[in-house]
């Protein structure tokens, strides 16, 4: 029997890679105690999500597990041994914002239940693929050392850069900045997924994300940005920018390149790799020019706000080199831009907002 686990089953990432295993696994196993309800509010419970997923897959189970919980984990684990093909890991304390009120719970959660996983796997069921979700927060606030210049309505980086042209690689330093409470949970995590690779010869894949958004995102303030920026000016709810002038950019990756993405991983893995994976310069935008777009598509105005104080450790500029993926994967491509990616989320959403 083939069998593939996904953590955070709920949530958009791991919800969307549920549906798209379910049709090459004898049965995958959904691992998700709807955290996100702790962390933001009834609005962003996945309860929905998981519900839906049992009621339209027949080869789906639900566990209800926190995998800071490692005896459990290991059962789960152990339960299938080397039937288990795969283990997508989603599941996390997201929000940096969020993580400065908690850090223990955040360092809980993104670091040793990566840690209770990968230990699981290797003594249960080692020849199976571990993909795990990283974030290009684990470089911290290094980008914003960057040659940048102001435009009108983006910030970008100045033409004459290496990086101009196709974003930033895996080569940036992760050291010497600030990185948050999350993005330092992540960056322990990260180096664990690598290092379980590496020193035990584990088919371990690092997937450092700039913004994955999609149809499915339960999107709050602190995390989600395209998600909940597209349900504010749909259903009339007042947003606030914070800092850079709404000027700041990110790369966004539609949900569904991303699962192609790990998909191409499991297929043909590799031991302790780590890529940047987002939009690239195919899909990016600034939030003010991400405002535009939402009010072109919804016919509304959205009512917003600003505020001088930006994230602590945020980016003004991202915009993720995707070229080593590339060149291991040739046959992978992305799909959607922003205008695509911000119309699935509007058509997916109205009915549930």
């Amino acid at each position: 029997m083939r069998v593939v686990v996904v953590t955070g089953s709920g949530g958009l990432v791991g919800a969307a890679c549920v549906r798209h295993f379910a049709g090459r696994a004898d049965l995958v196993v959904g691992v998700d105690n709807d955290m996100r309800r702790y962390f933001f509010g009834e609005s962003a419970s996945t309860a929905w999500s998981v519900e839906r997923l049992g009621a339209d897959l027949d080869n789906y189970r639900h566990e209800s597990l926190d995998i800071r919980d490692a005896a459990g984990v290991d059962a789960l684990i152990a339960e299938f041994g080397d039937d288990l093909d795969l283990v997508v890991h989603t599941a996390a304390q997201p929000s940096h914002d969020w993580a400065a009120k908690e850090p223990l719970t955040d360092f809980s959660i993104n670091a040793t239940g990566t840690l209770n996983l990968l230990e699981a796997v290797r003594l249960r069921a080692p020849a199976a693929v571990f993909v795990f979700t990283s974030t290009n927060k684990v470089y911290g606030d290094t980008p914003n050392r960057l040659p940048l210049v102001e435009l009108d309505r983006r910030w970008e980086i100045d033409s004459s850069h290496e990086y101009f042209e196709h974003g930033i690689p895996e080569t940036m330093t992760l050291d010497s900045s600030t990185h948050s409470v999350f993005g330092a949970s992540k960056v322990a995590a990260d180096v664990m997924v690598q290092e379980y690779g590496r020193y035990f010869e584990m088919k371990t894949g690092v997937f450092r994300g700039g913004c994955l958004t999609g149809p499915g995102h339960s999107g709050a303030q602190l995390h989600g940005f395209l998600a909940y920026l597209m349900r504010c000016t749909a259903v009339g709810e007042p947003y606030t920018i914070f800092g850079y002038e709404g000027k700041q950019v990110r790369d966004n990756i539609h949900v569904d390149d991303l699962v192609a993405a790990f998909a191409a991983f499991a297929d043909a893995p590799r031991m302790g790799e780590a890529y940047n994976i987002g939009g690239g310069r195919f899909a990016n935008c600034s939030m003010l020019e991400a405002i535009e777009l939402c009010e072109e598509i919804t016919g509304n105005q959205l009512e917003w706000t600003y505020t001088d104080d930006n994230r602590i450790g945020d980016h003004i500029w991202w915009i993720s080199d995707c070229r080593k993926f590339m060149d291991h994967f040739p046959g992978y491509r992305l799909e959607h831009d922003v205008r695509s990616i911000l119309t699935d989320i509007h058509d997916e959403g109205r009915s549930r907002w």
